[in-house]
């Protein structure tokens, strides 16, 4: 073979060469866009605040209650995300599900020098003790998703406006029945839970202020009270009962979307999901936007966004790290209901919630 073959055939080579290394190059280039993609689109990605200090370096403590259940999941992705996104150093501590390690949890973060605590508070009267520790430290608290007694040092509150949410899926529920009875169950979270009570008060002041609006009168008619203690296991429970009790219950109420999707599996078992219609004054998680979407016992639910709520948490910590000291002592995230009409806007089957 002469220099002029060889030299054929090394271009030939060469090009075959170039063109894998193209083909791969392509490839790589396309999984990478997807991943960019999808982390795009995803429901927990950080979201950039502007600051006009360098937040470098800054800490962001936050203490979640447990984290054995996806709305809790899904706020600490969210913060965690947020924070990481704008350059600070993310810190978390869990009180899995108990008000002595919750206390413990919120000291150990005070000791290892954050700049904020976000916390998310079991009981509203046990962490009091904690946010009078960061204060002394120098350290500012920001209640999430839930409530503290008005005694604790905080700086805002934040979270979903529960009373509204309650008062747009009791309105719903009031319009739907018009003049016929309603025999009610309600589905609690705990006893004495301030965010639930909230909840329920909206449902009811939904209910009674529509019936008024369009009827003249009230006719509230709730047969019993349950609580769930926030669980599917505990919903599934407390329907059986009321099933057993009740009977004739057409209307089921509840505090929060976990309380009821439980109850579900004893609705169906009992044959009734054609007989008994769902509201739920929260929380908009997918599993019940998909009974939504696709059933017609699943009347309607209400934004309780954990994405919306940790976002906001750390865009006040960055606020606050930035000099400001107004904020009102409840912050909300904005107030929706969640039907039929609008679910599939909301529905992301790829969501931790």
């Amino acid at each position: 073979m002469n220099f002029k073959h060889l030299a054929t055939v090394f271009n030939y080579l060469i090009g075959i060469i170039a063109l894998i290394l193209g083909i791969n190059l392509m490839s790589c280039v396309e999984e990478l866009n997807t991943v960019q993609a999808n982390t795009n689109n995803s429901d927990a990605a950080g979201e950039l605040i502007e600051s006009k200090i360098n937040l470098t370096g800054k800490k962001i403590g936050y203490c979640t209650p447990s984290l054995n259940a996806p709305y809790y999941q899904a706020l600490f992705q969210s913060i965690k995300s947020t924070t990481e996104a704008n350059g600070m150093q993310f810190l978390s501590a869990d009180g899995q599900n108990d008000i002595t390690k919750q206390v413990a949890a919120v000291e150990d973060l005070i000791t290892k020098g954050i700049d904020v605590l976000l916390l998310n508070p079991l009981d509203p009267d046990a962490l009091v003790g904690a946010t009078k520790a960061a204060k002394v430290a120098n350290i500012p608290v920001f209640i999430i998703d839930s409530a503290i007694n008005p005694s604790a040092d905080f700086v805002t509150i934040i979270q979903s406006n529960n009373l509204a949410n309650g008062e747009l899926a009791g309105e719903w529920l009031a319009k739907k029945f018009g003049r016929s009875n309603m025999n009610i169950a309600l589905l609690s979270g705990n006893a004495g839970n301030p965010v639930g009570r909230t909840r329920k008060q909206g449902l009811l002041q939904g209910i009674t202020e529509e019936q008024l609006r369009s009827l003249g009168y009230i006719n509230l008619n709730i047969k019993t009270q349950a609580y769930t203690n926030w669980s599917y296991a505990g919903g599934l429970k407390a329907m059986e009962d009321i099933l057993v009790a009740h009977p004739d219950i057409n209307v089921v109420i509840t505090e929060s979307d976990v309380c009821v999707l439980g109850a579900i599996k004893a609705i169906a078992q009992a044959g009734k999901t054609d007989d008994i219609l769902i509201v739920a004054a929260a929380d908009g998680q997918k599993e019940a936007i998909k009974y939504i979407m696709e059933t017609d016992f699943y009347g309607c639910t209400a934004m309780n966004s954990p994405v919306q709520i940790g976002r906001k948490a750390i865009k006040h910590a960055v606020e606050y790290l930035n000099g400001k000291r107004e904020f009102s002592k409840t912050t909300y995230t904005p107030p929706l209901l969640i039907t039929k009409e609008n679910a599939a806007k909301y529905y992301n089957p790829n969501a931790l919630f």
